[in-house]
């Protein structure tokens, strides 16, 4: 059982990887190799960053309790970017500029893009958000509490999210309030 969650998270990376082959987009995994995945990782410090991440979510799921901790102060230290250990984050995570990032969620969905400087985190007690998969979450957002961000949600920059945003829904400003639906989804 030691080598499944070291392979979940190697996946998973592949899928990080995978966004950062055509960012507006998400190549084919199929052609995320190791070389590929390696030199992607030396190319672009945020996937640097997620696979520091990917390494201490193994660790960790592996029993290996210390090093979890000391990833997420080097994320925060050498990246500027705070991301727990312990957070379930799916494959394909792709947080565009992660310095000013803290993202502390109940989980965080696959595909999930980050622009920068976006804070996921509690409001009144120690509760935290639920990021759909595919959200997109823009520049200075803030989603607060515990509450849900739909799947394919779009997120506006600087939006302050205090509630729960339906899958496929676009939502600005403070408060965020929901401006539109895509209807692609909710049919």
């Amino acid at each position: 059982m030691i080598a499944r969650p070291l392979a979940t998270n190697i996946e998973h990376f592949r899928l990080d990887a995978a966004r950062w082959v055509s960012p507006q987009g998400i190549a084919d995994p199929d052609d995320i190799t190791p070389r590929v995945m390696l030199k992607l990782a030396y190319q672009h410090p945020p996937l640097r960053a997620m696979a520091w991440f990917r390494l201490a979510a193994a660790l960790s799921q592996m029993g290996l309790r210390g090093f979890g901790p000391y990833v997420q102060r080097r994320l925060l230290r050498v990246y500027g970017f705070e991301l727990a250990y312990d957070t379930p984050v799916g494959g394909g995570l792709y947080v565009a500029h992660p310095v000013g990032c803290v993202l502390h969620a109940k989980s965080i969905g696959p595909n999930v893009t980050v622009v920068g400087q976006v804070t996921f985190g509690a409001l009144k007690s120690y509760e935290w958000p639920t990021i759909g998969e595919g959200a997109y979450l823009g520049i200075g957002s803030r989603v607060l509490g515990n509450i849900t961000v739909g799947a394919h949600a779009r997120i506006g920059a600087n939006a302050v999210v205090l509630s729960d945003v339906p899958d496929g829904a676009t939502a600005v400003g403070m408060p965020a309030r929901v401006i539109e639906t895509s209807s692609a989804l909710t049919d």
